[in-house]
């Protein structure tokens, strides 16, 4: 499974803030701009935590199976895996949520003066916010479930390895 870096996240917010101002700024100019839904901020905080919680409980889970604590619950890699897709793929969508949040927030700044859309500015700067929480807490929950290097490959570079 290959790492989801955050450089790759990053790019995919700009890209898309950038399109969804000019979207909105276009949308505007034809008086038809949609509201911010009020859920956004809520729905990605829910998905923050949920993907904060697995980490949590993976890492403890994790910690006590490598200090060999007696009564350790063991974590089911194939569960791990699971939980890894899930935050990369929480990630992916938040980056492009984040970034259409972000795009429309910023038109919206222009336009603090009208009270709704003063509102709406504030309901997507914590869009906004929640999606980087998601995104966070994916990385950290991709971070948790990472296998370490095998240092014993005879077939490694470096100090570690054997040669015949």
């Amino acid at each position: 499974m290959k790492l989801l870096r955050l450089r790759l996240l990053v790019g995919i917010t700009a890209v898309t803030t950038a399109l969804s101002w000019a979207g909105a700024k276009l949308w505007a100019s034809l008086d038809t701009l949609p509201a911010v839904p009020g859920a956004a901020p809520v729905v990605l905080a829910a998905v923050a935590v949920i993907l904060l919680a697995t980490a949590l409980s993976l890492r403890s889970r994790l910690k006590a199976a490598r200090e060999r604590q007696p009564g350790a619950k063991g974590v089911d890699p194939l569960g791990a895996a699971r939980a890894v897709v899930l935050g990369q793929a929480s990630a992916l969508v938040s980056a492009v949520v984040t970034g259409i949040y972000a795009g429309a927030g910023i038109h919206l700044l222009g336009e603090l003066d009208v009270p709704a859309r003063k509102d709406q500015a504030i309901t997507a700067g914590f869009a906004v916010l929640a999606g980087v929480a998601v995104i966070a807490a994916a990385l950290w929950l991709q971070h948790i479930c990472k296998l370490p290097e095998n240092h014993d490959d005879p077939g490694a570079h470096g100090p570690a390895a054997t040669h015949r």
